[in-house]
């Protein structure tokens, strides 16, 4: 049999509701001398918490829960979900994460993870996005994350797309660059946010983009899309003023723009330098020369997602826009 609360408390010589507190930071006063004692014992017992019976004393377990949208099949957005229970182990709290995708609806996941009676549930998106909360369950949210509620409701922490494309193509001007052109991300909010940003930073420094290009055929951006990047690129390096820098919508795109340069006899970065965003490392660091690319705050919207959730503090629903992080390499 499991050693209990009561079992730790007689072989300590205290009360249940001292040993209660000792072990899961309850309102009971004592000595750190004592917590530390009641502890020890509770180790050589073998003490474990029962979650579910705590749970039915306060009404919630020590959990997140996650309604990830398409996010676990993201190789580098799983970096929220890193933050997250990175963050709610120091509060010795657990994360777990139900997929939602095609075949499920947000009522039933949330639904779902309402079960399981966490402390708060945040949801997470793959990409940087608007979502539309069944009216019903909004008050269920605690927060969004990489993506905001439509209607306002639910606090939101989203990357800030505008800013870092401005930041990147600064870093572009910087270098001397003058000839600049965006192969973007059509159909897809961070697109708008960093066209918006790329065109801030040239009409700040007098500058026309050589081009503003869609990454492929199909009105919204996916991997799978038929691309137009090699068909770009040749007019581009054709057209009687070609570009000296070239800004890709994502780390992908900046693979097949290295490509298409290379089969137009351009160097990288001699002849065109190159910028992307997300800093998808596998990518990224393979490419010859390395990719100057912006960091997603991935892991700092999980950290501080998981922050907001546990905190006391009670603050009107909002947006909060964390910054990138520019990864200077040898493509600038």
């Amino acid at each position: 049999m499991a050693a209990s609360l009561s079992d730790v408390a007689e072989r300590a010589g205290v009360s249940i509701k001292t040993v209660s507190g000792a072990l899961h930071g309850g309102s009971a006063r004592m000595s750190e001398e004592t917590r530390l004692r009641i502890k020890q014992i509770a180790e050589e017992l073998g003490y474990v918490t029962n979650l579910a019976a705590r749970g039915v004393r306060q009404g919630w377990l020590p959990l997140i829960g996650v309604v990830a949208d398409e996010l676990i099949t993201s190789p580098f957005a799983t970096e929220i979900i890193r933050g997250l229970d990175g963050a709610a182990r120091t509060a010795e709290m657990a994360v777990f994460a139900m997929n939602l995708n095609g075949t499920r609806d947000v009522a039933s996941v949330l639904e779902e993870v309402r079960r399981f009676r966490p402390r708060a549930i945040a949801y997470a998106a793959m990409y940087h996005k608007t979502v539309a909360l069944p009216e019903a369950f909004a008050a269920n949210v605690g927060i969004m994350i990489n993506c905001s509620e439509a209607t306002g409701r639910v606090t939101s922490l989203v990357p800030d797309d505008e800013s870092a494309a401005f930041d990147v193509t600064r870093h572009l001007l910087t270098a001397g660059r003058r000839r600049i052109a965006f192969i973007n991300l059509p159909g897809l909010l961070a697109g708008e946010l960093r066209e918006r940003g790329f065109r801030r930073a040239l009409d700040e420094a007098g500058i026309a983009p050589i081009g503003i290009m869609p990454a492929v055929r199909r009105p919204i951006y996916t991997d799978r899309a038929p691309s137009m990047v090699g068909t770009h690129i040749a007019g581009l390096m054709n057209a009687s003023e070609s570009p000296d820098a070239i800004l890709c919508g994502n780390d992908r795109v900046a693979m097949e723009v290295y490509s298409a340069l290379r089969r137009a006899g351009a160097r990288i970065p001699d002849d065109v330098a190159v910028g992307s965003f997300d800093n998808q490392v596998e990518i990224a660091t393979r490419l010859d020369p390395p990719l100057t690319t912006m960091a997603l705050p991935h892991r700092a919207m999980g950290r501080v997602a998981a922050e907001m959730l546990l905190s006391e503090k009670i603050v009107p629903p909002h947006t909060r826009r964390l910054p990138f992080q520019l990864i200077s390499r040898s493509s600038v």
